[in-house]
């Protein structure tokens, strides 16, 4: 075989091979994201879950502590959302009023402008019941689905954790005993830059979420609580988190107000707070722990919202900054632990 149908024929095996790799993540969705999420999770309790063995806690009883924790904030997380959208909810008639003369003028701006008619979009919004039943059914199938893989997460992280050692033991058996050290070297790294990361953002999302709701509650912007909430939660997806977060203020401030004023103080607000993030938070809360490349990180994002979604998004960073480690000490491998890697170099 030549050199040049040697390159192509590598070249369609690589695309081949990472067309099925692809598929076959998407298609195990259900099976691997509550058990990659529970990794994540495990990995930053495990400092907690050591020291309360260190006072004397069996390790079952550590595990299912942790593990207990991490449910209690995630079911008050949520129960905390939910009573701010309950409240906005209760004030949509009032907001609606105040939109509705715009919407009428964005809608005859359209009729005007386009070959839309108003005939097309009553047609488009009208649904028969069968259609209404079976909205009600895919809703239905699909609530059970995530309650499924939310429990099925929590399972997960106590079992990773109670029989971490087991695990850990397992990996090392499938290396060579002269090779045993640096696998453990791996393991311990890869753990500690998973902890340092998801330490970091927690920290940010925090600031992030106090620093919103002073700026936009200051400036008069009404069910500011949940705006703020949502916006830093979001922006654990990196860089793109923090677009959608303001997209989605912005259109929460104008439903519930109605007018400028609000828009004005989220602007305000989100462009004081990300200079801070940007230049404060960021460096000194999160740091470099993961040590990856800003474009090799958006393009983790992407291809994880392509693969999981959301919580492929959210996983995306942590799992990239584990593969990283993985090639930086595999010899062939490491020209892709510096393609990863945050080196800044000049031409």
């Amino acid at each position: 075989m030549t050199k040049g149908k040697r390159i192509i024929f590598t070249g369609a095996a690589i695309i081949a091979g990472l067309y099925f790799l692809f598929l076959g993540l998407v298609k195990a969705k259900p099976f691997l994201a509550p058990l990659v999420t529970a990794l994540v999770l495990a990995m930053l309790m495990l400092p907690v879950s050591r020291r309360l063995e260190k006072w004397g806690i069996k390790r079952v009883y550590a595990s299912l502590l942790n593990t207990f924790f991490l449910f209690l904030v995630s079911v008050g997380f949520v129960a905390l959302i939910s009573l701010q959208v309950q409240g906005f909810l209760s004030d949509w008639d009032k907001a609606r009023q105040k939109i509705m003369p715009h919407i009428e003028q964005i809608e005859q701006a359209v009729y005007k402008n386009t070959p839309i008619e108003k005939e097309d979009l009553k047609l488009g919004n009208s649904a028969s019941p069968g259609a209404i039943g079976k909205q009600a059914i895919t809703f239905i199938n699909k609530f059970y689905s995530f309650a499924g893989d939310y429990l099925l997460t929590f399972i997960y992280t106590f079992f990773l954790l109670n029989y971490r050692s087991k695990f850990r033991k397992f990996i090392l058996k499938l290396f060579p005993a002269e090779k045993q050290a640096e696998a453990d070297k791996v393991l311990k790294d890869t753990a500690g830059i998973t902890q340092g990361y998801l330490y970091g953002k927690f920290l940010l999302m925090l600031f992030l979420a106090v620093l919103y709701a002073v700026g936009m509650g200051l400036t008069g912007v009404s069910n500011f609580i949940v705006i703020s909430l949502l916006a830093a939660l979001l922006s654990i997806i990196p860089y793109i988190g923090n677009i959608i977060g303001f997209i989605i203020a912005l259109g929460l401030g104008y439903v519930t107000d109605g007018d400028t004023t609000a828009l004005i103080g989220i602007v305000a607000t989100f462009f004081v707070v990300q200079f801070i993030e940007s230049y404060f938070f960021e460096p000194y809360v999160v740091g470099d722990n993961v040590d990856l490349d800003p474009l090799m990180t958006i393009l983790a994002v992407v291809a994880g919202s392509l693969l999981w979604g959301v919580i492929g998004m959210i996983l995306s960073v942590p799992v990239l900054g584990m593969i990283n480690i993985v090639f930086k000490h595999v010899g062939p491998l490491k020209p892709f632990a510096y393609l990863f890697s945050n080196v800044n170099e000049k031409d």
